[in-house]
């Protein structure tokens, strides 16, 4: 047996693309007033890289990473996993799910079709989480998961 067919190499984002949109998201959170936590996530759900701004809600935090590890689990937005549970009696059981959150500000990272990893902005409402976390995610140039 090769040994390319022992192992399986994963993309996961970067530490450098991480600042980039912590930088690009904070920088519109300042604008606006806000005060906002950044969580990046590695495909497997992993905290990759985390930032906290000065005065964001202590709840923030934890809130952040489980948004971030939600769009990676599931490879789309925590919007639309909300959206989807909502609308499936069934499926509604997934609320239950640990670290699963199903509001806006959680985005899957997408780089040429691999899932690189997941994107949670917390400490706004979920409009404006969402809205700094799309800046964030610009900033990269890639699609997003928010499907």
């Amino acid at each position: 047996m090769e040994e390319t067919e022992l192992f399986v190499a994963q993309r996961a984002v970067s530490l450098s693309a991480a600042r980039t949109m912590f930088q690009a998201g904070a920088s519109l959170a300042r604008e606006r007033g806000l005060a906002l936590v950044f969580a990046v996530v590695d495909p497997a759900g992993h905290l990759k890289a985390f930032e906290r701004m000065d005065g964001a809600p202590l709840n923030s935090a934890e809130i952040a990473i489980n948004k971030a590890w939600t769009a990676a689990a599931f490879g789309m937005t925590s919007q639309a996993v909300g959206e989807l549970i909502a609308g499936d009696p069934q499926l509604a059981q997934l609320a239950h799910t640990p670290r699963l959150v199903a509001f806006g500000g959680g985005y899957s990272i997408v780089s040429e079709g691999h899932l690189m990893g997941g994107l949670g902005v917390s400490g706004g409402s979920y409009v404006e989480d969402m809205e700094v976390a799309e800046t964030a995610l610009c900033s990269l140039k890639l699609r997003s998961g928010r499907d």
